[in-house]
């Protein structure tokens, strides 16, 4: 699903879930960082949530990403 102002891609499969990670240049020529949920609901149909990380939050991000993932694997 690489678009082409993207400078990284990755995807995640799980089950009837697709995740990307991607990191995009604005016409500005700032980049952000691009989270995807792409899924198929109960009745096949595609649903798509993004979320958008800036610059200036992007290592406050982390950190609440990687604290939550520790809680999860307790």
């Amino acid at each position: 699903m690489a678009t082409p102002n993207a400078v990284y891609s990755s995807m995640v499969r799980a089950g009837r879930t697709t995740y990307f990670v991607d990191v995009k240049e604005a016409k500005n020529g700032k980049r952000y960082m691009s989270i995807s949920e792409n899924r198929l609901d109960e009745d096949d149909k595609k649903q798509r949530i993004t979320v958008r990380v800036f610059k200036e939050s992007v290592d406050q991000f982390r950190q609440a990403v990687e604290e939550a993932s520790k809680a999860v694997v307790v």
